[in-house]
C-alpha cells in the first residue's frame, strides 16, 4: 500500500476534479501491475495497473490489487473499475480508505465480493485521506479544503508599514509554496493584493504542474484590466456590487464573472467556497492580504494555514491578519499543529482550525 501511495502521489497536479489514486498488483510478492489515475476523462489507477501487467506480460488472475481509494463502480466519465477488476479475474482487492462520493460508497467493494473477490480496506487509511483532503471536504461537505498560505518575519509580519515585503522567506521557502500552489485547483486572493503587489500568482518550477484557474474576490470591480493576473489564462472575478460596464470588459477579455453579495454589499465567502464545490473544485489556495484572510477565517471559510516563518524580526510592519481585538481569550481562534518543517532557513508550519470540519 505504500508502494501504491507513492504511485497516487505521481498524479498530485494531474487528475482533478477526480481524487489522486495509485495501484499496485502483487503476486507472491512481487509487483505485476502498478499505475495512478490519469487526467479526467482518461484511465483510472486500476485500469493504468492492469495495462502495465499486461504491457509486462503477467497474467492477473489470482493477484491482490492494493489501491488508494475503494474502486469506482459507476459510469461517469469512464467505466467503472469495480468490472474491470472482476472481469481481470483478480483474487483479492485492498483498499486504503472507501470511497466518500455518494455514487460509490462502498458499492465499489460490495460488486467486488458480490463477484467472489476478497476485499479488505482500512490499510494506511490517514495518508490515503491527506493525499485527497480536498476530494475528501468536497464529497462529504460540498466544498473545498482551503489552505490559506502566508509567509511572515519571526514577530509575524508579512511585510514593514511601507509595503515592502520582497522578500521575508528565502528562495526555498518560496520554491516549496509553489508546490503547494500545484496542488491546488484555484489559488485565491483580494483586489487589494491585486492593487498592493500586481501579481501573477503562477505555478513556476514545478515540474508537470498545470496552472490553476485564480481566483479574485473583487466586490466593487476595482481591478484594472492592465493587471497581470488578467494577462494569462482565464480568471474568475468574484463581485458583490454589479459594474455591467466592468463586467462586460472582463467577460469580452475571457475572464468570468461571478456576483455572489452578501447583506453587507460585501462577496460573501461561505457561498463562494460552495460555489466552488460545485464547479469541481478540490483544493483552494489562498495568498491574500491581512483583510481578507481575516474574513475567510472569521467567516468560517478557512481548513487550514500554511505558514512559513523567517528567522528575523521585522517590529512594526503589516500582519498576517487584519483580526478586531478580543475582550476575552477564550475567544481566541482554536488551531493545532499539523506539522512543523524546517525549509531551507525558514520554518513551515501547517495548523488546523479546531472550528472547520477537519478530518471526519
Amino acid at each position: 500500500m505504500a508502494l501504491a501511495l507513492e504511485w497516487a502521489a505521481k498524479g498530485m497536479y494531474i487528475t482533478a476534479p477526480n481524487p489522486r489514486v495509485g495501484c499496485v498488483i502483487v503476486r507472491d510478492g512481487e509487483v505485476i501491475g502498478a499505475g495512478h489515475t490519469q487526467p479526467a476523462g482518461q484511465a483510472h489507477a486500476e485500469i493504468q495497473a492492469l495495462r502495465d501487467a499486461a504491457a509486462r506480460g503477467n497474467d492477473v488472475r489470482g493477484a491482490t490489487a492494493y489501491v488508494t481509494l475503494e474502486p469506482c463502480s459507476h459510469y461517469g466519465r469512464t467505466p467503472p473499475c469495480s468490472k474491470a477488476l472482476v472481469e481481470a479475474g483478480l483474487g483479492r482487492v485492498v483498499a486504503a480508505m472507501g470511497d466518500p462520493n455518494p455514487l460509490v460508497a462502498g458499492r465499489g467493494m460490495a460488486q467486488l465480493e458480490a463477484a467472489g473477490i476478497a476485499t479488505a480496506s482500512g490499510l494506511l487509511a490517514d495518508a490515503a485521506y491527506e493525499l485527497n483532503i480536498g476530494f475528501f471536504s468536497r464529497m462529504r461537505h460540498g466544498r473545498p479544503w482551503v489552505r490559506l498560505k502566508t509567509a511572515a518575519s519571526l514577530d509575524g509580519m508579512t511585510a514593514l508599514e511601507n509595503g515592502e515585503s520582497q522578500w521575508i522567506t528565502g528562495p526555498e521557502a518560496r520554491q516549496d509554496g509553489h508546490a503547494w500552489r500545484a496542488r491546488a485547483n484555484v489559488i485565491l486572493t483580494g483586489i487589494g493584493t491585486v492593487k498592493a503587489d500586481d501579481p501573477q500568482l503562477t505555478v513556476r518550477g514545478v515540474e508537470g504542474a498545470r496552472q490553476p484557474r485564480r481566483v479574485i474576490v473583487d466586490s466593487r470591480f476595482e481591478i484594472g484590466m492592465d493587471a497581470r493576473i488578467l494577462q494569462g489564462d482565464p480568471c474568475w472575478i468574484v463581485a458583490a456590487v454589479p459594474d455591467p460596464e466592468k463586467a462586460a470588459q472582463l467577460r469580452a477579455a475571457g475572464h468570468e464573472v461571478i456576483l455572489l453579495p452578501n447583506a453587507h454589499g460585501k462577496v460573501d465567502l461561505p457561498a463562494l467556497m460552495l460555489e466552488l464545490g460545485r464547479r469541481e473544485i478540490n483544493e483552494v489556495h489562498v495568498e491574500a492580504g491581512s483583510k481578507l484572510n481575516a474574513s475567510l477565517v472569521r467567516e468560517g471559510c478557512v481548513d487550514e494555514l500554511l505558514v512559513y516563518l523567517a528567522p528575523s524580526l521585522i517590529g512594526s510592519g503589516q500582519g498576517m491578519f487584519a483580526l478586531p481585538p478580543l475582550k476575552r481569550l477564550a475567544d481566541k481562534v482554536a488551531l493545532r499543529f499539523h506539522a512543523v518543517t524546517q525549509v531551507g532557513a525558514d520554518l513551515r508550519i501547517l495548523a488546523r482550525l479546531n472550528k472547520n470540519h477537519t478530518e471526519d
